[in-house]
């Protein structure tokens, strides 16, 4: 397999060291609008390949680096045909999805993303309806895919993407019938400041945190989907290994789009653990107009008001040093188990900041992102999940993905609640 990678931030950075681990691709292009970022990330990983092999290893061969400007269709499909590539992975804002969704199609390659193709807010009732849903264009295209012969999965991060396996697994061996799948993710990861005191930094990219908090939630509920007020139906979940309660509220998020789809439940929300100081600021910067796309000129610049914030704030793939504690998604089920009786339990993953650190130089909330993608398309390539068309991840078998997890390194667990 031969991977054209596009995007050298946080989570593409911690893509590089994951999969060098790995045997079941044959090159991986990464690719960034900023060469150099990208020549960054696989110079650190030639440096790390000669110092495992005690300074006897040839230069790595298996990464290369190029320039590439992920809204130009055409020079995406163009760096496909030019690299050989077989598959584009998108690990870039989902403003970029469709360029690069059509680019692979165009090029007969397949495509995998962590985060689907924007939504559009109900233009008179926007927390009442969904206007356009997360992942709508994508899925209208799936004839288009279907017909070459290739596969768009979509969604296949940690959530959405190992949240949706969970549910997919707890379907297919663990209930009967399902009344309620809720995805809750928290965390108790705190940033220092240079004063060791601690700051306001996210820790993963605030232009999609903007979009999908902001955005009204979509929730999946008697057979329909509906929208509420953003940060509705506070409620405090407690999550696993030491984190403990946290308050998480409704977000807009690709799962409850996607595990409607394939399996059956009553109810599906996604809860996201924010916190009241982040909370308050998403809601400062949007009524203050800083969380919108559209751009204003300044002194003959354009510019969008959110790319500032972004450019403002801290890289989060630059935290890791500054950053203690660890960071948890997982999905909740409540149903009706094998035995008739009824049942709950919580499936999770856990990553502690200062393992991902020491073990892949990566902080935890881009390693957990990066990790389920680069086992998804192990068992792309090795034939064990296979399909057409747009798909999610609860298109496949669970077992055989959470399986090759644990052999990462990286286990995942289950509470009974």
């Amino acid at each position: 397999m031969r991977i054209l990678l596009v995007g050298a931030g946080g989570v593409g950075s911690a893509v590089v060291p994951i999969a060098a681990r790995r045997d079941f691709f044959q090159h991986i292009v990464v690719a960034d609008y900023d060469r150099s970022r990208a020549e960054a990330v696989v110079s650190k990983q030639v440096a790390a390949g000669r110092r495992a092999a005690g300074g006897d290893l040839r230069p790595e061969d298996r990464f290369s680096a190029i320039a590439l400007d992920a809204s130009d269709e055409a020079a995406v499909t163009a760096a496909l045909r030019e690299h050989r590539c077989d598959v584009l992975f998108n690990a870039v804002d989902p403003r970029f999805d469709m360029p690069l969704f059509r680019a692979a199609l165009a090029a007969g390659a397949d495509y995998l993303d962590m985060a689907m193709s924007l939504s559009r807010p109900h233009p008179s009732r926007p927390y009442e309806l969904p206007g356009v849903k997360l992942g709508d264009e994508q899925f209208a295209m799936s004839p288009q895919w279907e017909a070459a012969g290739g596969l768009a999965l979509v969604g296949m991060g940690v959530e959405p993407g190992l949240a949706d396996v969970f549910a997919r697994y707890a379907a297919d061996h663990l209930f009967d019938t399902i009344d309620e799948i809720g995805i809750r993710d928290g965390a108790n990861l705190v940033v220092e400041g240079p004063d060791g005191q601690e700051t306001f930094a996210p820790t993963f990219s605030i232009w999609t945190t903007i979009e999908e908090c902001l955005n009204p939630p979509v929730v999946w509920e008697d057979g329909g989907w509906h929208t509420t007020e953003p940060f509705s139906e506070p409620e405090v979940f407690d999550f696993p290994e030491g984190i403990g309660p946290v308050e998480c509220v409704n977000v807009e998020h690709e799962e409850v789009l996607l595990v409607p789809r394939w399996v059956k439940a009553g109810r599906v929300t996604f809860k996201y653990g924010l916190g009241a100081e982040f909370i308050e600021v998403l809601r400062t910067l949007h009524k203050l107009g800083l969380d919108s796309t559209e751009p204003v000129r300044i002194r003959g610049v354009a510019v969008s008001p959110r790319d500032v914030v972004a450019a403002s704030l801290p890289d989060p793939a630059t935290l890791g040093e500054r950053m203690r504690g660890k960071t948890c998604a997982g999905t909740w089920i409540k149903g009706t188990g094998r035995d008739g009786e009824p049942r709950e339990v919580y499936l999770y993953h856990v990553v502690d900041n200062e393992w991902s650190m020491r073990e892949y130089g990566a902080q935890a909330v881009v390693w957990q992102t990066a990790v389920h993608p680069v086992v998804a398309l192990e068992l792309l390539a090795r034939g064990v999940w296979r399909g057409r068309g747009v798909l999610g991840p609860e298109a496949f078998d669970p077992v055989p993905f959470l399986e090759l997890l644990n052999e990462y390194g990286s286990p995942w667990g289950m509470r009974e609640q």
